[in-house]
């Protein structure tokens, strides 16, 4: 089956920048559409943003307000969410999702999944 792997996050501190990734292992990157969600603490998952097929169209959550912008390296068959900004507030764990079938705003859209990135934003 497809793997998404999350080689891993790290600290930093409120107001820096921080670009997580996600390596996929499919014969081609650009039949998944490819998704971001991010949980923070006793919160439910909420979707971030989102890489279609190949038409490679993006569009990202309400509460993001467009401060992350999701790439794709389709020869290294990688995925990034490179973050500025970041807010101070514990730590959030981001996963990585893909799917053959829909660019959605749901986990319900995706069929895989990435084991998490924890990022912790410091004051």
């Amino acid at each position: 089956q497809v793997q998404l792997v999350e080689p891993g996050g790290g600290l930093v501190q409120a107001g820096a920048s921080l670009n997580i990734s996600c390596t996929v292992s499919a014969g081609t990157i650009t039949n998944y559409a490819t998704a971001w969600f991010r949980q923070a603490p006793g919160n439910e998952s909420e979707f971030v943003e989102v890489i279609s097929q190949n038409i490679d169209t993006t569009f990202y959550g309400d509460s993001m307000s467009g401060r992350f912008t999701i790439s794709r390296d389709n020869a290294r068959k990688a995925v990034y969410l490179p973050m500025s900004s970041l807010h101070a507030g514990g730590t959030d764990v981001y996963y990585c999702a893909a799917s053959r079938l829909i660019a959605g705003v749901r986990e319900s859209a995706y069929n895989y999944w990435g084991q998490g990135t924890q990022v912790t934003v410091s004051s």
